[in-house]
C-alpha cells in the first residue's frame, strides 16, 4: 500500500499537561521517533508500522492541507475543521472518529464591566456608534456566520456580511463590523481597543485573567482524527485500524484492571456482587484453585474507591490495582 500521510499536532495537542497525543500514541503499541513534546521534528516516523508517514502540522493548516490533498489524515480539533468548511461546498474533509480529548469551546467574550448579557444585546445597545465594532479572533469564517444568524445583528445589518481581514486581503460589505484575524493570544486584544474577541478556551482561567466574560458559546470541540479527499478506499481501511488503536488507548485510561483472591465459596456472591452494582465493564474472570479463586475485572476508575470498599467486605485480599494500556471491545 501507498504511504498513508498523517498530519500530527503542534501545540496544545502535544503538551504533556493537556493534550500529549505522542504519548497516546505510544499506549497505543505505535513506536514514534521525532515527536516527542518539546522536540518535535518536522518529519516523524513510526518505527513499527512503515505504511504510516507523519509530519509536524499546526491544527490552523491541518484542514487546508487535507482539502489540498497533501496529508491523508490528520489529528485535529472540530474547530479547525469547521473553520476551514465554512465556505467550501460539500462535505471534503471526513471524521473517522472523536478522540475524545483537547476539549475547547469557541466562545465570544467581552469586557467583565460590559454592562451586555448576550451579543444579541451587544449589537442592540451600539446600533448609534459612528465608529466600527471590532472584533478579534482565529477564527474568521466562523465568527462570521455566527454573528450573520444572530438576531440582534440581522435587525441592525440585515443579510449584509461583516468585514473580514487577513493581514492584507479584506472581504465583505458591513464597513460596521469588522473581524479581524488574530494570530494568538487573542484576548489580550480587548486591552488594546477591540469590542469583542472569539476565543477558544479549556477552563476560561486566560479570560478571567484578562478581565473578560463568556457572552456567546459557539461551539463545543474535541481533537478527531480526519480523513481528505487524498484518502482513497484502501487508505480509509488503513485509518479505521489507526482510529481503533488510538481510541482503545483513550478509552483504557478511563478504566483499572483490577486483581484479587476471594474464598471458593464466595466467588459466585462476589460476581454477582460486581455485575449488579456495574462495578465491570464485562463478566468477571475467574481462575479457580484449591481453596481460593482469582478474579479479575476491568473497572471504571471512578467506581474503584466503591468497588475497594465491597470486595473486602467478602473477604477479599491479595488486592493489585493496574492501569489498562489498551482497551479494545
Amino acid at each position: 500500500m501507498e504511504k498513508i500521510i498523517l498530519g500530527l499536532p503542534k501545540g496544545s495537542l502535544n503538551n504533556v499537561n493537556r493534550g500529549n497525543t505522542y504519548q497516546l500514541f505510544v499506549d497505543a503499541g505505535y513506536e514514534v521517533r521525532g515527536y516527542e513534546p518539546g522536540k518535535e521534528e518536522n518529519e516523524i516516523t513510526i518505527l513499527n508500522d512503515p505504511e504510516i508517514k507523519g509530519f509536524l502540522t499546526r491544527p490552523q493548516s491541518a484542514p487546508v492541507e487535507l482539502n489540498r490533498q497533501i496529508l491523508d489524515l490528520a489529528i485535529i480539533g472540530e474547530d479547525w475543521v469547521r473553520e476551514e468548511s465554512v465556505n467550501v461546498e460539500g462535505e471534503l474533509i471526513k471524521k473517522v472518529g472523536d478522540l475524545d480529548y483537547g476539549q475547547t469551546r469557541l466562545i465570544v467574550a467581552v469586557p467583565n464591566d460590559d454592562p451586555y448579557e448576550s451579543l444579541s444585546e451587544f449589537f442592540r445597545a451600539n446600533k448609534n456608534r459612528e465608529n466600527p465594532i471590532l472584533c478579534f479572533t482565529e477564527y474568521p469564517n466562523l465568527t462570521r456566520q455566527f454573528f450573520m444568524e444572530n438576531e440582534g445583528y440581522q435587525e441592525l445589518f440585515g443579510q449584509s456580511k461583516p468585514v473580514v481581514q487577513i493581514r492584507g486581503l479584506k472581504d465583505g460589505d458591513n464597513e460596521m463590523v469588522q473581524i479581524i484575524n488574530s494570530d494568538g493570544a487573542t484576548e489580550v486584544y480587548i486591552a488594546k481597543g477591540a469590542d469583542l474577541v472569539v476565543d477558544n478556551t479549556q477552563t476560561g482561567s486566560s479570560l478571567r485573567k484578562a478581565g473578560l466574560k463568556i457572552l456567546e458559546t459557539i461551539m463545543e470541540s474535541s481533537a478527531g482524527l480526519y480523513a481528505g479527499p487524498s484518502c482513497t478506499p484502501e487508505k480509509a481501511e488503513k485509518a479505521k485500524i489507526i482510529f481503533e488503536q488510538l481510541f482503545g488507548a483513550i478509552k483504557a485510561r478511563k478504566y483499572f484492571d483490577v486483581k484479587f483472591n476471594i474464598s471458593n465459596e464466595k466467588t459466585d456472591e462476589v460476581k454477582d456482587f460486581l455485575l449488579s452494582n456495574e462495578y465491570c465493564s464485562d463478566e468477571p474472570t475467574t481462575v479457580q484453585g484449591t481453596s481460593f479463586s482469582q478474579v479479575n475485572v476491568l473497572i471504571p476508575k471512578n467506581k474503584f474507591p466503591q468497588m475497594l470498599k465491597g470486595i473486602k467486605s467478602f473477604g477479599a485480599s491479595a488486592i493489585v490495582r493496574q492501569d489498562v494500556k489498551q482497551y479494545v471491545q
